[in-house]
């Protein structure tokens, strides 16, 4: 099986150079959770010709660290994901206080890939105000 003709290519998140000189591509899995990354990276407006594109979580920058605010932060990932990335179905998505940073949340998104049915787990802080 061809994990890169069923699931996918594209330029590697971030963006870098590979060993050849030449800007390196992602494919399969590994592309899948790039690409769910840079939906959840995306401010909403950030891309001129996609405005609506991405989860825009920043705009939880300056709220307080509540578990409203973290259930909000939770709907608009859920949202975002089903939009934006057909190639998985997300199981779960769990969003909890940082214990180390008062002013910090931690998403984590469990996902099954459409195609394989392989089950992935990705997580990422998101930045908010105590």
């Amino acid at each position: 099986m061809d994990a890169g003709r069923i699931l996918g290519r594209g330029l590697s998140f971030p963006p870098r150079v590979g060993a050849d000189g030449r800007m390196a591509w992602s494919e399969g899995e590994v592309n899948v959770r790039e690409c769910v990354e840079v939906v959840l990276r995306t401010e909403l407006r950030e891309r001129l010709r996609l405005p609506d594109f991405g989860a825009g979580l920043a705009r939880y920058l300056f709220e307080s660290n509540t578990t409203t605010t973290r259930r909000q932060i939770q709907d608009r990932i859920v949202k975002a994901l089903a939009l934006w990335e057909p190639r998985i179905s997300v199981e779960s998505v769990a969003v909890e206080a940082d214990p180390h940073d008062p002013e910090a949340a931690i998403a984590t998104i469990a996902y099954r890939l459409v195609a394989t049915q392989a089950q992935e787990r990705v997580s990422l802080t998101v930045l908010l105000a105590q």
